[in-house]
């Protein structure tokens, strides 16, 4: 028989299995890139879409955004045109919707207005203003609240109408201003401003020979702050109007007929109130029925070179409770004030019915606000100076806006430096100060190296610059936005 060859057979159709591995691998291949390909392009889409979303957002955003600005804008306009009109012209309490047109034709949207007055003692202090814009088939909407009013002298740490001189133990927080020269050797982390391009330095301020200075100059840092000369502020402008408010405060408030008699001659001048702010909302008011008279060099140089700012005796008068819709006072006579402040209280020292007497205001203790959040505030207006007691505290806190109107806010220097006066150690001080002639709160060379207070700090109040006491005096006719926020 035939020998058969050793060996396997494969059968052709067997040879065509081989290339069957190949084409699944491809076909695998295809649908993982193929579902990758499609996973990047719904991403890429989807990125598309989500962008195109949020733009079309935005887009609506910036417009609810520029309606509400509008309307702001237009009541702004409303009040400047009819400033006593708090109701849209309607006679209605809000809130005022309002349709706003776009000038290529069409309504671009709405404007919801809602307006709120604030007052005191029957007068409109400022209007709080809420304006939300909606455009048209959209339901975005954004809302801005802001506070229309004048501003005021709350938005300084000082207001001088005269030069001064800020020694190198000042800290000044808050902008600083003077219509005079200022020497600056104190720390100011704010604005200070001259109104003077230059001015004639003397030995009081420390000049010898005298010598012509910069509007701003000094020793002190942050010299990129100081800028003249700079607009005045003016001083007969931010002047109380003494007569209408005492016809207030006999209306609406407290008033206080005058206690003292005569003239500065005498010692029954320089009587007065002596106020005590209390914890619990009311202030108790005694007469001071006498002083003690002590040598002293004014710092006012207008005044003589005695005082009586050091209480000698007083009896009790009688305990306030401020009316809740005006805390103001008006006293026609001297004011000693101390104590804890609880709300926002004006206090006057003026008299409209005897001509030449102008009554002092003075500081003898801490006087401090129960709150730091802004309920509490107090402007404190002399008719002459606001000055600081001989008897006052080592270290001092002062909180308020004090107003010098026609004198000047410091504190004399006690001759005999006795040691019951001097030296101070530390006066702070935040608010506003408003002198119309030199201030002072400490003499170097008294009593060995320095009287009245070592050190001397001074910081504005934030929350009262847009938001201070009534009556407290303003620096421009013209109503502000002084507050904005996005609610």
């Amino acid at each position: 028989p035939e020998r058969r060859r050793s060996g396997t057979c494969v059968p052709s159709s067997m040879e065509g299995m081989r290339n069957a591995p190949s084409r699944g691998y491809l076909l695998l291949l295809g649908l993982v890139f193929g579902a990758i390909f499609l996973t990047v392009l719904g991403s890429l889409a989807s990125f598309v879409l989500t962008e195109n979303r949020l733009q079309n957002v935005s887009t609506e955003r910036a417009r609810a955004f520029s309606l509400a600005e509008a309307g702001l804008e237009y009541y702004r306009w409303f009040l400047a045109h009819y400033p006593s009109d708090l109701t849209n012209g309607t006679g209605q309490p809000g809130p005022y919707v309002l349709s706003y047109n776009d000038p290529e034709g069409g309504v671009a949207g709405e404007v919801t207005l809602d307006v709120v007055g604030n007052t005191s003692c029957g007068q409109t202090t400022s209007v709080d203003l809420s304006s939300t814009g909606q455009p048209t088939g959209s339901n975005t909407s954004r809302t801005i609240s802001v506070r229309y009013t004048r501003p005021t002298v709350a938005q300084y740490s000082y207001v001088l109408n005269d030069s001064v001189w800020a020694g190198a133990d000042r800290v000044i927080n808050g902008p600083y201003h003077s219509n005079g020269g200022i020497r600056m050797d104190g720390t100011a982390n704010a604005p200070v401003t001259s109104s003077l391009s230059t001015w004639l330095c003397t030995s009081s301020f420390g000049c010898s020979p005298s010598a012509t200075k910069n509007g701003v100059w000094g020793a002190g840092p942050n010299q990129t702050l100081w800028s003249y000369p700079a607009p005045q502020v003016d001083f007969a402008g931010i002047s109380a109007d003494f007569g209408s408010l005492k016809t207030i405060a006999q209306t609406n408030g407290i008033y206080l007929p005058r206690y003292s008699t005569g003239n500065s001659n005498g010692a029954a001048y320089w009587k007065g109130y002596h106020l005590i702010f209390n914890a619990n909302g009311t202030i108790t008011v005694n007469r001071v029925t006498s002083t003690t008279q002590l040598n002293v060099t004014p710092v006012n140089s207008a005044d003589g070179s005695t005082d009586r700012a050091l209480m000698q005796n007083e009896t009790f008068y009688a305990t306030y409770t401020l009316p809740a819709n005006c805390k103001f006072m008006f006293i026609e006579d001297h004011v000693w004030i101390e104590g804890t402040v609880t709300d926002k209280v004006t206090i006057v020292a003026a008299n409209v019915v005897d001509a030449g007497i102008a009554p002092n205001g003075y500081l003898r203790g801490n006087t401090v606000y129960q709150a730091g959040d802004g309920s509490d505030g107090l402007t404190f207006i002399a008719e002459h100076d606001i000055l600081i007691t001989p008897d006052s505290p080592a270290t001092m806190t002062l909180n308020g806006i004090f107003i010098a109107q026609g004198g000047a806010f410091g504190r004399n220097y006690y001759s005999g430096c006795s040691s019951l006066y001097e030296p101070k150690t530390q006066l702070t001080i935040r608010g506003t100060t408003v002198s119309n002639k030199r201030t002072g709160t400490k003499w170097n060379g008294g009593c060995g190296n320095f009287a009245g207070y070592g050190t001397r700090i001074d910081a504005y109040d934030r929350q009262l610059a847009t938001d201070p006491p009534a009556f407290t005096p303003a620096v421009s006719n013209d109503y502000q936005f002084v507050d904005w926020r996005e609610e």
